[in-house]
């Protein structure tokens, strides 16, 4: 697989990415992408050569790395990294909608108009595609995750394993080739998808967080507008009534008094 490709794809959401977004992407390329390209994938490359048994019926071998190994470490680490990264071109799709919409109404309106202030800036729509695509890659990271546990009962892969499947002759023994480095490889790859799940989780709380101390502030401002708009009219009006109201007392006196008199 060209993880080149995918690393040109995922580097231009950096710059509509949050700090936590960012170090996120770190992560996913840094201690997992390379270090699958790099080392794990070659741990991985002769695993079935290397998981012996101790009898040569033919078949059995085959047999019995199937029932322990139904799906490779490696191709199931591959699987993990390209959904956990699909999620983050929903915000580079969006982006390039409001892009587009962009273009076509300046097109109709003239270059000085703008329908967006920023087409990459994280309001209104853009906001929840951003805010859905954390939920998503924390959901692949634990389903992957839990995944992994569910098919191997633990993340350390033992030395030994036995096996009485047909064409076995009986139960026999088998070794599993470099057991250690194998666990020390995934049990690296598990912390990895840990920290992007605490990157992730954190990164919704920051946005959460942001967007209710923007909503309490714009609410706070169209308060204090609404009041200023409507206290001096306000003022203006009880002046007034207060005026005529000692207007209409003066002639209602005077009239007295030119009754009386």
């Amino acid at each position: 697989m060209n993880w080149g490709a995918l690393e040109s794809l995922l580097s231009g959401v950096n710059k509509y990415s949050t700090g936590f977004g960012r170090i996120w992407l770190s992560v996913v390329f840094v201690f997992r992408v390379m270090v699958f390209v790099v080392a794990a994938e070659r741990v991985w490359s002769d695993d079935q050569k290397d998981f012996d048994c101790n009898t040569r019926q033919p078949g059995c071998a085959n047999a019995c790395y199937d029932l322990f190994f139904p799906i490779s470490h490696t191709r199931l680490w591959a699987l993990q990294l390209i959904f956990v990264t699909c999620p983050t071109f929903m915000v580079v799709m969006h982006v390039a909608y409001r892009e587009e919409r962009e273009r076509k109404y300046r097109i109709k309106h003239g270059e000085s108009a703008r329908l967006y202030d920023n087409t990459g800036q994280k309001h209104g729509g853009l906001w929840w595609t951003y805010l859905l695509s954390l939920f998503f890659k924390t959901f692949i990271e634990v389903a992957f995750l839990y995944l992994l546990h569910f098919i191997y009962k633990n993340f350390e892969l033992p030395r030994r394993v036995q096996c009485e499947l047909w064409p076995c002759p009986n139960q026999v023994d088998c070794y599993i080739g470099r057991p250690t480095e194998k666990t020390v490889f995934t049990y690296f790859m598990v912390g990895a998808s840990a920290l992007c799940i605490v990157l992730n989780v954190c990164e919704i709380f920051y946005l959460i967080a942001i967007r209710m101390v923007r909503i309490s502030h714009r609410g706070r401002h169209h308060t204090s507008t609404s009041k200023r708009r409507f206290s001096e009219p306000d003022c203006q009006e009880c002046q007034k009534t207060t005026a005529d109201n000692d207007n209409m007392y003066n002639s209602a006196m005077i009239d007295k008094s030119s009754s009386t008199f």
